[in-house]
């Protein structure tokens, strides 16, 4: 699993805020569109993902770049629009309640591609069905930005 987890590393063909001259190399920050709204949520924020449909999960984000880069995402873009983050199974859903896993809020990027081993709907990570010790569903949309309570 952790050799699965490594890959996903080596696999993900850009993270936010990769540019057009180095689009393997992460940048340390993403950096917001005149499209991400004025008003964003201060840290923690929390962010809602709809997975194809097919269900719900919540991850809090702990940066203002994570949050600006989600209000990006809602906006309607596109470039880093899939979240990859450490699965934790610890039946502790906080923010993702009611599951009993969520995301590592320190793990979260953002990336175009991602290798597929982590892909699925959040009942699969629930479940067992998905192995992975991450997750990164490739039809996650933010259905949800806001305040962590």
């Amino acid at each position: 699993m952790r050799a699965a987890a490594g890959l996903l590393a080596v696999v993900a063909l850009c993270l936010v805020g990769c540019t057009a001259e180095s689009p393997s190399t992460p940048s340390s920050s993403p950096s917001p569109s005149a499209s991400a709204p004025a008003d964003l949520p201060s840290v923690p924020a929390v962010v809602t993902f709809d997975v194809a449909g097919q269900g719900e999960y919540s991850i809090e984000l702990v940066t203002d770049e994570l949050i600006a880069h989600v209000a990006e995402l809602q906006a309607g873009g596109e470039e880093g629009r899939i979240p990859v983050g450490r699965i934790v199974r610890d039946g502790d859903g906080g923010v993702n309640a009611p599951w009993s896993w969520h995301i590592d809020p320190e793990s979260l990027e953002f990336a175009d591609a991602t290798i597929e081993v982590c892909d699925g709907l959040p009942q699969f990570v629930e479940d067992g069905t998905l192995t992975s010790d991450v997750y990164c569903p490739w039809s996650a949309t933010v259905v949800d930005l806001r305040a962590a309570e």
